[in-house]
């Protein structure tokens, strides 16, 4: 058995699965946690060691850090902090509860998550966390107002502790993909039917535009790249001697970044709108 371990959330698709997947192949004793029970079925039938995790219930939270400790003699060398959902809507149609259940899962339960985690790896001298941020953890794009809050949100908070960890062994690092292949889109969608009234909004001639977007089959924006390009950097993160601060993933990503730094604000907001296409893309 592996004496390397990890624990990984939001495993039921996408990035979360094939970084479970790709790292038991390669030797890591991975722990794939899911919401829902038939998620958490299907991976262990799979042959990947799994459990139940809420992101947004400490009580969860609370028993997969105790179950994996248990499982490991109070050991873990690395958590990715992978789970998270997308709510689309204009800001002004957000609610609080919208935003309130956005920040649960993107960022409250994940950083509950982390500080758990952080006194075992203080205690064996060193360790890996891995946020799971985003292209829009660097830009805002319209009608994705508070998912890019809570992206922005997570890398001020990764900021932070990676400098708070200093000579800890510990090392903190941001994975920032942009357009990956998974069920993001499908989730969103939820998200937006659960909470966006778009017959009474101003904004509903771009829903109709963004609902088509959410339902289109296969990749719905330009340089969509499969889970594997984002498993490479996590890789890279966990194993390399000197993990970078950084790991961006996609031609969007590397373009914004660059964008950011360069352009006055009121020129990146030009191309941030038509990148964003009225919520075509």
């Amino acid at each position: 058995m592996s004496d390397k371990s990890i624990l990984i959330t939001g495993c039921s698709s996408g990035i979360g699965a094939c970084a479970a997947h790709g790292l038991k192949t390669r030797g890591w004793r991975v722990f794939a946690t899911a919401r829902q029970p038939a998620d958490v079925a299907r991976l262990q039938a799979e042959g990947v060691e799994s459990l139940p995790l809420d992101l947004r219930d400490s009580d969860s939270i609370r028993a997969a850090v105790t179950a994996v400790l248990d499982r490991t003699g109070g050991r873990l060398d690395a958590l990715f902090n992978n789970g998270a959902y997308g709510q689309p809507g204009a800001v002004e149609d957000l609610t609080r509860a919208a935003l309130r259940e956005q920040f649960e899962t993107n960022l409250f339960g994940t950083q509950e998550l982390t500080n758990q985690i952080i006194p075992v790896m203080r205690r064996r001298g060193g360790g890996r966390i891995l946020y799971n941020s985003s292209v829009l953890g660097l830009v805002a794009f319209p009608y994705r107002g508070a998912y890019v809050a809570s992206k922005f949100a997570l890398e001020g908070l990764a900021d932070t502790l990676r400098l708070e960890l200093v000579g800890t062994g510990i090392h903190v690092c941001l994975i920032e993909p942009g357009p990956i292949l998974s069920r993001f889109r499908d989730n969103a969608h939820a998200a937006y039917r659960r909470h966006i009234r778009a017959e009474a909004s101003l904004h509903r001639e771009q829903y109709a535009a963004m609902e088509a977007r959410l339902l289109k089959e296969g990749p719905a924006a330009p340089f969509t790249l499969p889970p594997e390009a984002v498993l490479k950097r996590v890789i890279h993160a966990l194993e390399s001697p000197r993990p970078r601060a950084r790991y961006p993933v996609t031609v969007p990503t590397y373009l914004f970044a660059a964008l950011r730094r360069i352009l006055p604000t009121h020129a990146l907001d030009t191309i941030l709108r038509r990148a964003g296409g009225g919520g075509r893309r």
